[in-house]
């Protein structure tokens, strides 16, 4: 019985150790204050309009004239003020056509994606030790899951524009592309280091790191 118990209150505590329910009806976010805290500071409920909690603009294709053939346009607290502390996202993505989204991370999120328009091929990969690839095609409307902190990806596999909303469970999900940050970090890791885990020489190394 004491084991359970234990076990329950693992459980639960692990389901709050993200974004812990909020403690009052909003806390619609104040740009101004400098202090800096795990989140935004709150602006005064008395001052707090409608428009803290809108946004315009998903309805508006994005730019996929670049080297990855796609475009993502947040909606966080950044756009939507209201959204500070009630632990949501959301993003459009737009793919021209084999366009892809490369493969990420979301290191305080998991991701939850709908497929409005063309074909999507999705996936993550597991943790070590198996590493193992999730993988499937999505047509229209079809929903696919991407838990937190695994490096996933999208590809356009259609020779038509797709578009796709997905939605995540943090209101700040962060991103962490895995060629930027092992490539283009700042400053760079060292090319010994990148040689030796990628198995390859270090001039590729080097190349690769001009790229980014």
């Amino acid at each position: 019985m004491l084991f359970f118990s234990l076990a329950i209150l693992t459980i639960s505590s692990l389901a709050f150790a993200y974004e812990p329910s909020p403690l009052q009806d909003f806390c619609v976010a104040d740009s101004k204050p400098s202090a800096r805290v795990n989140g935004l500071a709150c602006k005064d409920p008395k001052m707090v309009e409608a428009n803290d909690f809108f946004f315009s603009g998903l309805h508006m294709a994005g730019n996929t004239s670049n080297a990855v053939g796609s475009s993502i346009k947040p909606v966080n607290a950044a756009q939507i003020p209201g959204l500070n502390t009630l632990g949501v996202a959301m993003v459009r993505l737009d793919f021209a056509p084999w366009g892809i989204n490369p493969p990420h991370t979301h290191p305080r999120a998991s991701e939850i994606l709908t497929v409005l328009e063309g074909t999507l091929e999705v996936g993550f990969v597991t943790s070590n030790p198996e590493n193992r690839l999730i993988t499937k095609v999505l047509n229209k409307g079809d929903v696919f899951v991407f838990p937190v902190g695994l490096v996933h990806f999208q590809r356009n596999v259609g020779n038509c524009n797709a578009v796709a909303i997905a939605a995540f469970s943090s209101q700040n999900p962060g991103l962490m592309g895995v060629a930027s940050a092992v490539f283009g970090s700042n400053p760079p890791i060292s090319s010994d280091v990148l040689s030796k885990a990628f198995q390859v020489d270090k001039k590729i190394v080097e190349q690769l790191q001009w790229k980014f």
